[in-house]
């Protein structure tokens, strides 16, 4: 069973702070694929780094995703 946190620990409870974090993990994903990439692509893998590619497309509309919502409910 896995522990929720709900500022207990923290002390931030905040939902925007969640938004902050998943836009983070978005934006460090998309960074770290690109060295992924640039692996497949060294060693000829066009499949795996075509495969790289598409997930850090998703990464990065989730990041994006996250700073709309962001935005509006700082706004």
């Amino acid at each position: 069973m896995g522990t929720q946190e709900t500022g207990q620990v923290t002390g931030t409870k905040d939902k925007d702070y969640n938004i902050i974090w998943f836009v983070e993990a978005c934006l460090s994903n998309t960074l770290r694929l690109e060295t992924y990439i640039k692996d497949a692509e060294r060693d000829g893998d066009t499949e795996l780094a075509e495969f790289f590619r598409k997930a850090q497309g998703e990464s990065h509309k989730g990041a994006e995703q996250g700073k709309q919502l962001l935005r509006k409910r700082l706004g």
